[in-house]
């Protein structure tokens, strides 16, 4: 079993296909098919089922592939301490995050990233919480930012920040140029919320369900900003996190009156899982950028 082919195997699945897959690792198609093959009769397992175009991996390719991640992940790190402390170190780190978090939470962040370490390899992935726990588990992704709460033992979680949920109302609302609001006070209004599969989503009812409102959903989508236009329009209100909050549209934005009506983001990765220095570094961003956050963040007048 040599290290190339672990490669190979990982390149495979994060890329989905063979072709692409070889591309990636800038050698031939053939040599990398026959590298597998190798691979499969020294496990004496197929890790492949190869469907048409389509290939997925086997029971025991899912079975192996945490092994051949992890493997990899600790000849990095090996490679990097020999390497000593170097400033421009290099290394590769995929950092998942979910789509209500990502435009909002990560640009400056990673832009500061870049520059810290110009020579890493940095891959985002944006997806929903369940595809994330996933990749967490399978090494897909090395680090993962959600939001709380997340109820499986095997991840380590580290809290990021804590925010404010507020109404997004239409400017007109009688309600608009209130300082505060219960949700109770929304009880006959139509709202506009993230579809399921959405971990926000929950969020909001949850908060709708201390207030003892049943929300009349008139519209459902994927992003906030498709929310905040249909409330510009009119269409009902809706619920957002404070880093979501757009000044552009003309929606009026009032804080939620029950207090624990928040959310709250962490960075979360699998426990025991070895980081290398750029892996390590990634987290430490966002624990010191979430610090400094806390230390500014003041709630404005909306």
């Amino acid at each position: 079993m040599e290290f190339q082919q672990l490669r190979y195997l990982c390149a495979i699945v994060d890329t989905g296909s063979f072709t692409r897959a070889a591309e990636r690792c800038h050698v031939a198609q053939p040599s990398l098919s026959q590298q597998i093959s190798r691979l499969e009769n020294e496990l004496g397992a197929k890790l492949f089922d190869r469907l048409g175009r389509n290939i997925r991996l086997t029971e025991s390719g899912r079975a192996f592939l945490p092994h051949a991640r992890t493997a990899l992940a600790q000849a990095e790190l090996a490679r990097d301490q020999v390497l000593g402390q170097r400033r421009d170190a290099r290394g590769a780190v995929a950092v998942g995050v979910i789509p209500t978090i990502a435009p909002y939470y990560l640009p400056r962040r990673l832009a500061a990233f870049t520059r810290r370490f110009p020579e890493s390899t940095l891959r985002i992935v944006e997806e929903t919480t369940p595809v994330l726990v996933e990749q967490l588990r399978s090494a897909a992704i090395d680090l993962a930012i959600l939001s709380l709460p997340l109820r499986h033992r095997e991840f380590e979680i580290v809290p990021l920040l804590t925010e404010r949920l507020f109404a997004a109302l239409p400017p007109d609302h009688p309600l608009a140029r209130a300082r505060t609001l219960s949700l109770r006070e929304l009880r006959d209004e139509r709202f506009v919320l993230l579809r399921d599969g959405h971990c926000f989503r929950g969020v909001a009812l949850d908060a709708c369900r201390r207030a003892r409102l049943a929300p009349r959903v008139a519209f459902e989508s994927g992003q906030f900003s498709s929310l905040l236009g249909m409330v510009a329009a009119g269409v009902g209100v809706t619920l957002v996190p404070r880093m979501a909050v757009d000044r552009v549209l003309p929606c009026r934005y009032v804080p939620i009156s029950d207090p624990q009506a928040e959310r709250t983001i962490a960075a979360v990765r699998l426990k025991g899982r070895s980081f290398n220095r750029v892996q390590r570094a990634m987290l430490d961003f966002l624990v010191r950028g979430a610090q400094c956050s806390r230390r500014q963040h003041a709630i404005p007048s909306l």
